[in-house]
């Protein structure tokens, strides 16, 4: 399978989520449509990130590791933060593998 069709798995957040509804709650006080407008902007630039997440820039903060958070802009106001991590391997560890972990 070539990367360009290649598709990432978007895994997000229970805090990223109750981040997502508590800004949109805020928000819906103000513009109900707004709040809904946020909720569908989230949703569409996280499904965009399945193809190709590589595209962002690294997100650089002297409190962060560096290369290891990208971002998005979200509306004008927010950012997605998120990390790109590889599968797992599935591993089968026997007695003597485990000298490495120590």
């Amino acid at each position: 399978m070539d990367s360009q069709n290649k598709r990432h798995i978007v895994v997000i957040s229970d805090e990223a989520t109750q981040m997502l509804v508590s800004h949109a709650r805020f928000l819906a006080q103000v513009s109900e449509q707004a709040a809904l407008k946020l909720i569908e902007a989230f949703q569409e630039k996280a499904r965009s990130l399945e193809q190709f997440p590589e595209r962002n820039p690294w997100l650089t903060d002297t409190l962060l590791p560096a290369g290891k958070y990208r971002k998005l802009l979200l509306g004008q106001r927010y950012l997605l933060v998120y990390q790109i991590k590889e599968a797992p391997f599935m591993w089968t560890l026997t007695r003597q593998d485990y000298a490495w972990l120590l």
